[in-house]
């Protein structure tokens, strides 16, 4: 897990600690931030405000021109209200802020935590305040680190194309970490893979809470698959009379360890300001180590537990029949015939290649 970094106070008193359930180590309690919306102007207006200003600025500055020019009074004054106005009133344009539908806008004022807009539309607000997005900052600087030769340092977020935004998604989103190679409970080599359905409900603690949430979550998916799946076997050959295990496999209770691995992670992100939606496992079989070696093991039990049925079924068969001849006095035959007719019988029930039927011409004595 990463440093937690740019965390605001959030009112707790001075001085008091708690314990992180998930890690078992005791941190401050005022690093945390609580989220605050905040109830911004509507952009339009201000757009046509701030226009307006600038406007009236020009005019001022020409009215004063014209004053000085006729050396009517008060010119001076006017023609310094105009340029001071021309200068600051387009600063007021960088408060103009667009949201889109399910996104939120995470925003600092001076390294502090000013609010989040979670309505979708244009907005306006200090134009002083910042935006935080760590996938936007990211995608920045692996953007400039592409571009190429000296003028990397003269490169803005204007002049390189990104496909993240400035705003924290809370769309549903999909994270496929690939897969991963971990020991069952048996210590038997395992690839395993997952796919995670997530999304952002708390943008706040996305930002503020971890560095980099995506990262995060990323690295805490393949602890919590490894922790879930080292707790399982692979597989059992170990069923019933109808064909179910007695304990839970990888393989054949893929939804239930899945639920699992969904509980267990949707609790570490928890802090973290993400949800987990649902997770899902896309990829499982043994390593190539020992891939061969456990599919010679799985055909040697699927023989021996086809052969245990097979002569389940010849010694029900065989004492049947003797039974059947026994009862309706078609022949009856002593011990020592008896054993003879068992063996010739379960020869016949058990081979594993047609037998060849031979008959006896003369007396059975």
């Amino acid at each position: 897990m990463k440093e937690n970094k740019n965390n605001a106070v959030s009112g707790q008193p001075a001085g008091q600690k708690k314990t992180d359930y998930r890690t078992g180590n005791a941190h401050d309690s005022l690093l945390e931030v609580t989220q605050k919306e905040i109830r911004p102007l509507n952009g339009f207006v201000m757009l046509f405000l701030i226009t307006a200003l600038i406007i009236a600025s020009a005019v001022v500055i020409v009215i004063g021109g014209l004053r000085i020019s006729s050396g009517a009074p008060a010119g001076t004054a006017l023609l310094v209200a105009g340029i001071i106005g021309c200068c600051i009133f387009p600063v007021l344009y960088a408060g103009l802020k667009v949201v889109g539908p399910n996104e939120a806008l995470v925003l600092t004022l001076f390294g502090n935590y000013y609010g989040t807009i979670l309505r979708q539309g244009f907005h306006y607000v200090n134009p002083f305040v910042t935006f935080n997005n760590p996938a936007y900052s990211k995608a920045l600087e692996k953007a400039k680190a592409e571009s190429s030769g000296s003028d990397i340092k003269k490169l803005s977020s204007g002049s390189i194309s990104i496909s993240q935004k400035k705003t924290v998604s809370m769309k549903n989103m999909t994270l496929n970490n690939g897969t991963q190679k971990v020991n069952d409970v048996m210590g038997n080599p395992v690839i395993i893979g997952a796919v995670v359905i997530w999304k952002v409900v708390n943008p706040t603690k996305a930002v503020f809470h971890v560095e980099d949430y995506e990262e995060f979550l990323s690295i805490q998916t393949d602890s919590t698959i490894r922790n879930i799946a080292r707790l399982y076997p692979y597989d059992s050959m170990d069923t019933d009379d109808n064909g179910d295990t007695a304990e839970r496999t990888l393989r054949g209770s893929a939804q239930e360890i899945a639920d699992s691995m969904k509980a267990e992670l949707a609790e570490r992100v928890e802090f973290a300001g993400l949800e987990i939606e649902e997770v899902k496992i896309t990829h499982l079989s043994y390593a190539e180590e020992i891939a061969a070696a456990m599919l010679q093991r799985q055909q040697a039990e699927a023989v021996i537990a086809a052969r245990t049925k097979i002569v389940d079924g010849a010694v029900s068969m065989v004492k049947m029949a003797i039974d059947k001849l026994g009862d309706e006095d078609i022949v009856l035959l002593d011990e020592e015939r008896k054993a003879a007719m068992v063996s010739n019988l379960l020869v016949v029930l058990c081979s594993g290649r047609e037998s060849q039927p031979v008959i006896n011409s003369g007396t059975i004595y």
